[in-house]
C-alpha cells in the first residue's frame, strides 16, 4: 500500500458514490459537491450507491476514499475469476427491465430476481415497449413471475406510457435499473430524469475521457427516489456464495418447499418433493423450474468443489 503523510480532519469527508467507471468514481458530500474520487490502496473495493469516508487530494482535485461503510445491502455477481464482486450497494428495489424485442431471456432475469431475493433487496419487473404486441410465452412468464410475487409495470420510453407509475414506484427507494442490452434502459432513463444524465455524463467524461455508457450512475428522481442505472449486458451469474441456500432466491421454491417430505430436499430426484410436483401439474412454470435446476446444479458443484457438502 502506498505511503501517504497523516491527512488533516479538515480535508476528510463523508461521500455518497454517484458514478462508478472501473476504479474511477464521483463522489457527492453532505453540502451537494460532486468529486472525482479514487480509492486509496488496490483492496478497497467501492461500487456505485456506497457511502464513504474521503480525504481530499491537496495536489490533485480530486479525492481518495479511504473506507467504506458497511452496506445496509448489496447485489453479488459472480467475477471472471470464479470469485464475487458487488455491482451496486444500499439499494432497496431492483427493477428488472425487459421487452418484447430483443427476446427475454428469462435466464438471466431469474437469476437477478434470485440475487436480489437473497440479498434482501425487493424487485418488480418493467416491461418496456408497450407499443409492441406481446407474445404469448411473454404473457404467460410475467404470470408465473406475478405468482411468484413479482409484479410488472408496463411503460413506453419512446411515448411516455407508465412512466409517472414507474416514478410512484421509485418514491422514497433506493431503486437500481438492470436489465439485458437492448431492452431500451437508456431511453427509460431519459424519461424518467432527463437533466440528470447529461449532467453526471459531463462530470463522467471530464474523468480521463472515460467513456460513460459503461459506468453506473445514481440519480435523483421526483419524489424523493433515487435511481442507480446499471449498465446493460447480454447476462448475468450471480455470485453463489451469497445466494440463500435452501431455495437460491427463488421465491416459489421457498413457499412450495415445505410440502416436501425431507427438510433438506433439493427439488432434484427426491421422493414426495412439493416442488417437482407443482412443476408436473403447471402450478410452477416448467421453464422456472428448469431455471432453479441449473442454478441448483451450479450451487452444489460449488460446494463440492470448496468442500462444502450437501446442503443442509
Amino acid at each position: 500500500m502506498p505511503a501517504r503523510t497523516e491527512p488533516s480532519r479538515n480535508s476528510e469527508f463523508d461521500g455518497w458514490v454517484i458514478a462508478a467507471f472501473g476504479r474511477h468514481f464521483l463522489v457527492r458530500d453532505a453540502g451537494g459537491t460532486v468529486r472525482p474520487a479514487r480509492p486509496f490502496g488496490r483492496r478497497l473495493t467501492v461500487v456505485c450507491g456506497d457511502e464513504v469516508h474521503c480525504e481530499l487530494d491537496p495536489h490533485h482535485a480530486e479525492a481518495h476514499v479511504l473506507g467504506v461503510r458497511p452496506r445496509r445491502t448489496c447485489l453479488y455477481r459472480a467475477s471472471g475469476r470464479g470469485g464475487s464482486e458487488p455491482v451496486f450497494a444500499n439499494v432497496s428495489l431492483l427493477l428488472v427491465a425487459l421487452a418484447p424485442l430483443p427476446v427475454p431471456d428469462y435466464f438471466v432475469i431469474d437469476r437477478y430476481l434470485c440475487a436480489a431475493a437473497s440479498g434482501g433487496i425487493a424487485a418488480r419487473l418493467i416491461l418496456n415497449k408497450h407499443e409492441l404486441a406481446a407474445e404469448a410465452q411473454l404473457t404467460a412468464e410475467l404470470a408465473a413471475y406475478g405468482r411468484g410475487g413479482y409484479s410488472t409495470i408496463t411503460c413506453s420510453a419512446r411515448s411516455g406510457f407508465g412512466i409517472d407509475q414507474l416514478l410512484e414506484v421509485c418514491a422514497g427507494e433506493v431503486a437500481a435499473l438492470v436489465g439485458q442490452s437492448g431492452v431500451g434502459k437508456s431511453s427509460l432513463v431519459r424519461r424518467l430524469v432527463p437533466a440528470a444524465q447529461i449532467e453526471i455524463g459531463d462530470l463522467m467524461r471530464e474523468t480521463e475521457g472515460r467513456h460513460t455508457t459503461t459506468a453506473s450512475r445514481l440519480y435523483q428522481l421526483d419524489r424523493s427516489g433515487q435511481l442507480i442505472d446499471s449498465p446493460g449486458v447480454r447476462d448475468f451469474a450471480p455470485a453463489l456464495e451469497y445466494l440463500e441456500r435452501r431455495s437460491l432466491g427463488f421465491t416459489e421454491i421457498e413457499r412450495l418447499a415445505v410440502g416436501c417430505r425431507f427438510a433438506d430436499c433439493l427439488h432434484l430426484r427426491e421422493p414426495q418433493c412439493a416442488v417437482r410436483a407443482a412443476a408436473e401439474s403447471g402450478e410452477l412454470l416448467a421453464r422456472r423450474y428448469e431455471s432453479y435446476r441449473r442454478l441448483r446444479r451450479l450451487y452444489e458443484e460449488q460446494r463440492s468443489h470448496r468442500g462444502g457438502g450437501r446442503s443442509s
